[in-house]
């Protein structure tokens, strides 16, 4: 079987990926969102600026860039809903988020704001293949060394060494 790729072919799909890959600081203002509605049931873009820590036009920007890719539902001065596909991604960011700080945290036994930081910054790299793998890994540590006390103090004496 041949395969012919002409140009047009070509740009459709790189527009079509580019639609739905979403950058670190992107999946940072999905979280954001999820968690403020979660907390709140509804949340504006001013609560995002402040949960982020950024400026009102750079909210305005990332959620123009989110309601184009389908992430969010978002009119100026409404209030900002996330799309079933933005709950989804959404989703995903904070389970890597939550599974690796509590790896590092009681793992790696480095302090919350360690943890916190590493996790964040690896949620965004690490590839969805890599993550389940880390996942099956800490889920086999927790079933198999569950009630070994003696494991998870060789541990932590190893890694402090």
């Amino acid at each position: 079987m041949t395969i012919v790729l002409t140009k047009a072919k070509i740009k459709l799909m790189v527009s079509n990926q580019s639609k739905k890959k979403i950058s670190a600081s992107l999946e940072n203002y999905l979280e954001a969102i999820y968690l403020i509605i979660e907390e709140k049931q509804a949340v504006k873009a001013i609560e995002v600026a402040r949960f982020l820590n950024v400026g009102r036009s750079s909210v305005t920007e990332a959620l123009k860039s989110l309601a184009a890719k389908g992430l969010v539902n978002y009119g100026r001065y409404d209030v900002l809903t996330l799309t079933q596909e933005g709950v989804n991604v959404a989703k995903k960011i904070i389970k890597k988020h939550r599974t690796l700080y509590k790896f590092f945290k009681n793992v790696l036994n480095l302090n919350d704001e360690e943890s916190n930081q590493n996790a964040c910054q690896i949620e965004h790299i690490i590839s969805e293949h890599a993550f389940n793998k880390f996942t099956k890994y800490i889920e086999f540590n927790e079933k198999y060394a569950k009630n070994n006390d003696e494991y998870f103090k060789t541990l932590k004496d190893f890694m402090e060494k």
